[in-house]
């Protein structure tokens, strides 16, 4: 009987990897494949003529110049702009996502006619958004009109036409913030290692980035020049227009995440805590979203991966020659498709990979790790 388990577990295995096998195929094909193809051509001069194979070999220097180059300024821009996107995008999204959940808790009347309205912009495309936001953004309509309807005088705001900044920081300051940030990081996990192995290695490795940390702050990090000259960036007024057509169509999908998740507390912890003396509002900051934590955690990194990679949103309300909204995935292809610099194009596509990969890969990590926990 053994054996016969034996062999009839075997037999579906060879089954399941038969199954499996034509998607790994592909995906090994058409993505893997084309990840590593890109990455060779980010590293070559390659203009769009010929097979890249044709072109030189050039090593880093496209990413060197995408970070340090005086004429790739608007690269340096478009990672400054992403960056406020997401965490203004993520923040309001989260934010207005549970306000709604809970408003729809309280048991209001006509609870499914609330919630088809704020699940409906999800239901559109970034295109369809796009234009019609494009029309009501207008500088010299839409929005602006408004007040003319109480014979008020119009607003002059510029929307995505704003080239005000706010928030600005010197580029030359960046090495210094992040070496910071990894010594803080490296100082802090070999601590942690030490404390549990007392291992050598791991108090040489404490003892050196104390030192570093040291030298940077007492102005080692002011002789690390990455540009001659110093270059301001901040957050480009222009994009609130997008943060804000954004969240309105994301918005809902948080809604129905969040609430899905309030549902699913039993009626009874509530209770508990109510007769232990809690208000409605400590039921919730105290019983409910911690909770909700896994469901912000999923949240937040779905809300990353789409305000990273977006491009057909901003495309559309603020068009690709628009410098101030601009976002990686809108100067890849205007660098790769007008400006016929494919290698340069296939290394900004590169950075846009890495950036996503910092933020899901992490994740998938510790979400393998509690289900084998389990």
């Amino acid at each position: 009987m053994t054996a016969l388990n034996k062999m009839l577990k075997h037999k579906d295995q060879i089954m399941a990897i038969l199954v499996l096998l034509p998607s790994l195929v592909l995906i090994a094909i058409f993505v893997y494949g084309f990840i590593f193809q890109t990455g060779y051509n980010s590293l070559t001069d390659w203009q769009g003529v010929g097979e890249p194979e044709d072109s030189n070999f050039i090593g880093l220097e496209n990413y060197k110049k995408l970070f340090t180059g005086l004429l790739d300024i608007r690269f340096r821009q478009s990672l400054v702009n992403t960056f406020f996107f997401t965490i203004f995008f993520i923040v309001g999204c989260l934010s207005l996502g549970l306000l709604f959940a809970i408003l729809l808790d309280q048991g209001v009347r006509f609870e499914g006619f609330f919630r088809l309205i704020f699940l409906y912009p999800m239901s559109l495309s970034f295109i369809v958004t796009g234009t019609v936001w494009n029309w009501l953004l207008n500088p010299v309509g839409g929005i602006n009109r408004l007040p003319t309807m109480f014979n008020l005088e119009s607003w002059n705001f510029k929307w995505i036409a704003s080239r005000t900044q706010i928030l600005q920081f010197d580029w030359l300051q960046l090495p210094k913030f992040f070496g910071i940030a990894l010594l803080l990081t490296l100082v802090y996990l070999s601590y942690r290692y030490w404390r549990r192995e007392k291992n050598v290695p791991a108090l040489a490795t404490i003892i050196v980035g104390v030192v570093t940390l040291v030298w940077l702050l007492s102005g080692g990090a002011d002789k690390i020049q990455i540009l001659k000259v110093p270059e301001t960036h901040g957050f480009n007024l222009a994009m609130v227009g997008v943060i804000i057509v954004a969240i309105w169509q994301m918005a809902g999908y948080m809604m129905a995440m969040y609430l899905a998740g309030i549902r699913g507390v039993p009626e009874e912890l509530r209770e508990a805590a109510r007769v232990d003396g809690a208000g409605e509002l400590q039921v919730y900051l105290r019983v409910i979203l911690p909770i909700l934590k896994p469901i912000t955690l999923s949240a937040m990194i779905v809300l990353g991966h789409i305000s990273l990679k977006i491009f057909d949103l901003i495309y559309v309300i603020a068009g690709p020659d628009n410098a101030t909204t601009d976002v990686p995935g809108i100067l890849m292809f205007m660098t790769s498709f007008r400006g016929n610099q494919f290698a340069k194009g296939a290394a900004i596509a590169m950075v846009m990979l890495l950036m996503v990969a910092v933020i899901i890969v992490p994740y998938l990590v510790s979400t393998l790790r509690s289900e084998q926990e389990l």
